[in-house]
């Protein structure tokens, strides 16, 4: 009845889908870090074949070949699931309802995250336009009180019109909750181009992770990195990054190229009894106050969370102080390994603004489709030791994995 006899073979699938080889698959958990440990307590959840899975950001710890095949997964899957996530295309493509929680209140929503959003906006207009109504209807019955209430002959009619005042339920206006908005400040121009790589080896002790690496950036580039956890990606940003030098090869920068890195734990690496605004003062030693607490604001931080221990702020603060930081200097190069982890789907979206407004050249790595599809024009796949041009979308890669 449990299936014993495919149990093995079920597992391998679970485990292979988010990422474990043949290999990985025999190796001890305590040999794995937090987030491949994550991934195997979700291998055990989907190979349980529960009735009613709860899910709470469950691609937090995926790369974007295990999110696509979880989202697979999930759509297929034959129990009852509920969801949390801020992963806006495995809301579109596995949700078949959204619940909305706001001011105390849910709201059930049918179709995906698209559908709910456009629905729930023509409703807001709606609201508005019978709020304005209502308006005009409260301000001539108003009146008609106004200018009859002492007539003794239209006194029963203006109580009576008091009374319709009374029980006319005010439609609440709509307040939006901090939305956030970012700005990623033009860099000067430099000729091209930017950082050049000519038959370069690049890895950790001496042995390469990739090797023979050709490739060159300008400052119109996007770019986004495919290729599942331990290809390479994250080593070949901290080489753009000047983290790491090649083994071998040549890598040139234009002389006054300026970097900006959001690292994928560098949360980690924040002092915590700093506040923001101390924080980017070490970093910008010479620029006024003014200055600082400005270029805080572009990322969402007002004055009072500038001032608040940065122990005290939430995983998308932490990461909007991380984007402050790190465009502090104008750069040239934007290099996001793993942006979003902690950010909302509004701070998603107020990142997608502000990278297609930014004139820089942009190297992303992300597990969040969504991201990828609307920030990159130029795809590379990481994959064996080194690093090709993929000549499709993302609904060609996603095929592709699947």
């Amino acid at each position: 009845e449990l299936g014993v006899h495919t149990a093995r073979a079920r597992a391998a699938r679970i485990l292979s889908g988010l990422g474990f080889d043949e290999t990985t698959q025999q190796r001890p958990c305590r040999e794995f870090s937090g987030g491949w440990r994550m991934r195997v307590a979700l291998a055990a959840l989907l190979f349980t074949k529960p009735d009613l899975l709860l899910l709470d950001e469950p691609t937090n710890h995926l790369d974007l070949e295990a999110t696509v095949w979880l989202e697979d997964y999930l759509r297929h899957y034959p129990g009852t699931i509920l969801l949390v996530s801020h992963d806006r295309g495995l809301l579109n493509r596995v949700a078949q309802e959204i619940v909305h929680l706001e001011n105390g209140k849910l709201t059930l929503y049918s179709g995906g995250y698209d559908r709910f959003e456009r629905t729930r906006r023509e409703r807001l207009e709606q609201d508005a336009r019978s709020r304005g109504k209502q308006e005009a209807q409260r301000k001539h019955l108003q009146s008609f009180v106004d200018r009859f209430r002492a007539k003794a002959t239209k006194a029963r009619q203006a109580q009576s019109r008091l009374k319709m005042l009374a029980r006319m339920e005010p439609i609440p206006e709509h307040r939006e909750e901090g939305s956030v908005t970012f700005v990623f400040p033009d860099p000067d121009e430099l000729a091209p181009p930017l950082l050049n790589l000519d038959r370069v080896d690049v890895g950790y002790d001496g042995k390469a992770v990739l090797r023979d690496l050709k490739l060159r950036l300008d400052a119109d580039d996007r770019i986004a990195l495919l290729g599942s956890n331990g290809n390479g990606k994250s080593t070949l940003i901290k080489l753009f990054a000047g983290r790491i030098a090649p083994l071998a090869g040549e890598m040139t920068r234009s002389r006054k190229l300026r970097i900006g890195y959001f690292a994928q734990h560098q949360a980690d690496e924040l002092d915590l009894s700093d506040t923001p605004i101390q924080a980017l003062g070490r970093r910008r030693p010479d620029d006024r106050e003014t200055v600082l607490r400005a270029q805080l604001g572009r990322f969402g931080l007002s004055q009072q969370r500038a001032e608040t221990k940065i122990s005290s702020l939430s995983g998308g603060e932490k990461a909007r102080l991380l984007f402050a930081l790190m465009t502090a200097d104008k750069p040239h190069i934007l290099l996001l390994d793993e942006p979003t982890n902690h950010l909302d789907i509004d701070s998603r979206q107020a990142l997608i603004q502000a990278l297609a407004g930014f004139a820089g050249a942009v190297v992303i790595v992300s597990h969040d489709p969504h991201i990828v599809e609307l920030t990159a024009d130029r795809l590379l796949l990481v994959a064996d030791g080194g690093v090709e041009t993929f000549d499709g979308d993302m609904d060609d890669y996603r095929r592709l994995l699947l």
